[in-house]
């Protein structure tokens, strides 16, 4: 007898694999490796020559020696407050509403149009809503003038020229940004929940507040991992709205120490990378390991804290 020809479909999922694959090989593992060799091999580059290292001299100077003068660590903290201020209500605004928009008793009708309208500042690019902003608060904004009209700020007020009033103001733009895109994520993750686990909690009298923490929140584990961890990669990546915003580089107190409040890591580094005489490739790659290493031990938190137990699955 002939053997009927079996049809191999694992083949093809591997096959369509293929792309992101090479494509994550191509344009972050060798990136990656290749900061990571710069960050032992070059220690700085004058003109055209390149001074070798070998070894841990790069972090034993710039990370953790005087000669760097303690910026990187100015600079994490800097980033760190900027990410903690967005991501907090970013998070607790976006639960909210995923809860709101997605719970059975209110049925909400023209819950789409919501949606879609605090989900527009992720499609607007970084620069315009910078220029919005630095329009509606520097001196003469619209918002400004309005403010010191009611008082709340004297006439020589400049928002821009303080620290604390440009780490608010990045800090409030990445939250309007993004709380809308976690938002739907969050919305999608619930909407995945079966309909029959609340029908039975509304049977039983359960009112809106216990179903979400009894069930929503449990069962929204996994999608609430994959939120968290992207928003801790993206928010210590943050770079466009602090460069774009950088008004004579603000001190501001963080911490007991003198930071600039739009210098991040990621500024810190371009710095260094950028060609001129502040060029220095082996430290600009020490600050990018190190800065990979602390935002890979936030994501193992994130994902501990967000594990399912076995009793949940």
């Amino acid at each position: 007898m002939k053997k009927k020809k079996t049809v191999e479909y694992g083949k093809y999922g591997y096959l369509f694999l293929t792309p992101f694959f090479l494509v994550f090989v191509i344009y972050q593992l060798i990136p990656l490796i290749y900061t990571l060799g710069n960050s032992f091999l070059y220690e700085g580059k004058q003109g055209r020559q390149v001074v070798t290292a070998w070894g841990l001299g790069n972090f034993t100077n710039y990370i953790f020696g005087s000669a760097g003068g303690g910026e990187f660590f100015k600079a994490l903290v800097i980033t760190m407050v900027l990410w903690l201020l967005n991501f907090i209500p970013q998070i607790v605004f976006s639960l909210l509403f995923a809860a709101w928009f997605t719970d059975l008793k209110y049925k909400l009708k023209p819950a789409g149009a919501y949606k879609v309208m605090m989900y527009m500042p992720n499609i607007i690019t970084a620069a315009t809503i910078a220029v919005l902003f630095y329009s509606l608060f520097n001196a003469n904004g619209s918002f400004m003038l309005l403010f010191k009209k009611w008082g709340w700020f004297p006439q020589n007020f400049e928002m821009f020229n303080k620290g604390w009033g440009t780490l608010l103001l990045i800090a409030f733009i990445q939250f309007w940004m993004w709380y809308g895109n976690t938002m739907i994520v969050l919305c999608a993750g619930i909407l995945g929940i079966s309909p029959s686990l609340y029908e039975a909690a509304m049977v039983d009298g359960a009112n809106s507040r216990t179903t979400f923490f009894k069930i929503t929140l449990p069962l929204l584990k996994p999608i609430l991992q994959f939120t968290l961890v992207t928003s801790a990669i993206g928010g210590l990546q943050m770079y466009d709205i602090p460069q774009l915003l950088n008004a004579g580089d603000p001190i501001v107190k963080v911490g007991g120490m003198d930071v600039k409040s739009t210098t991040t890591v990621i500024m810190l580094i371009k710095k260094y990378v950028s060609p001129g005489t502040t060029q220095n490739m082996g430290r600009a790659a020490a600050y990018s390991v190190v800065l990979f290493i602390v935002t890979l031990c936030i994501s193992l938190i994130f994902y501990r804290l967000t594990a399912s137990d076995s009793s949940e699955r």
